[in-house]
C-alpha cells in the first residue's frame, strides 16, 4: 500500500521502505471541471497489531481500497476480512470500493491471468472495482488514482446535492471553490416578454 501511494504522490519506489506504523498520510490535490479538488489517502498498517489504530481512520472514508499481492493467493483471501474491519467504520451504501492486486510485474502473464479469475470473482463480491497495479513500473497507478478520484468527486457532488434544497429541471448549479458553500442553485430567471 505504501508503496503504491508512494509511486503515485512522490512518482518513487523504495524497496527497502519500512513498514507502516499506525498510518501514514497524503494529500493530492486535482482540479475536477474547474473545481479545486483533494483527495485524502489514509495509509494503514496492515499488521494484525496496528489494527485497532487503523480502524479509527476507516471511519468516514468516502472509498475504500483493498489491496493484495497478485502472487500470494493468500493476501487475496485475507481481503475479505479485512473490507469486514472497514466496513465497520463506514455504511457500504455509502462507500466507494476497490480491490487493488499490486506487484504485478512480478507475475508471468499465465500466472496472472489465473489470479485474474480469482480477484474479479472477489472483486464482484464486494461489489469493488477491481484494479492490477504495479508500483515498481508504475504501470496503471495514475489511472487507478485518478479514477479514485473522479468517482470521489462525482460522491461529493451528488451528495451535496442531495443535502440542498430540492432541485427543479432548469434550476441553476453554481460550482465555487468555497467548499463550505460549494453548491447554490438559483432558479432560471423567466424572459420578461413571458411575465
Amino acid at each position: 500500500k505504501t508503496c503504491l501511494i508512494n509511486r503515485f504522490c512522490k512518482d518513487t519506489f523504495d524497496k527497502n521502505y519500512k513498514a507502516t506504523i499506525g498510518v501514514d498520510f497524503e494529500m493530492e490535490r486535482f482540479e475536477v471541471l474547474g473545481v479545486p479538488f483533494s483527495l485524502q489517502l489514509w495509509d494503514t498498517a496492515g499488521q494484525e497489531r496496528f489494527k485497532c489504530i487503523a480502524s479509527t481512520y476507516y471511519r468516514g472514508a468516502q472509498a475504500i481500497v483493498i489491496v493484495f499481492d497478485v502472487n500470494d493467493v493468500a493476501s487475496l483471501e485475507h481481503t475479505r476480512q479485512w473490507l469486514a474491519d472497514a466496513l465497520k467504520e463506514n455504511d457500504p451504501a455509502n462507500v466507494i470500493l476497490f480491490l487493488v492486486g499490486s506487484k504485478k510485474d512480478l507475475s508471468t502473464p499465465a500466472q496472472y491471468s489465473l489470479m485474474e479469475k480469482d480477484a474479479l470473482k472477489v472483486a464482484q463480491e464486494m461489489q469493488a472495482e477491481f484494479w492490477a497495479v504495479s508500483s515498481l513500473t508504475g504501470e496503471n497507478v495514475r489511472d487507478f488514482f485518478f479514477r479514485v478520484a473522479a468517482l470521489t468527486f462525482e460522491s461529493s457532488v451528488l451528495a451535496e446535492l442531495e443535502r440542498g434544497s430540492a432541485r427543479r429541471i432548469g434550476d441553476t448549479v453554481h460550482i465555487t471553490s468555497n467548499e463550505s458553500d460549494l453548491y447554490q442553485s438559483a432558479p432560471r430567471k423567466k424572459p420578461k416578454c413571458c411575465q
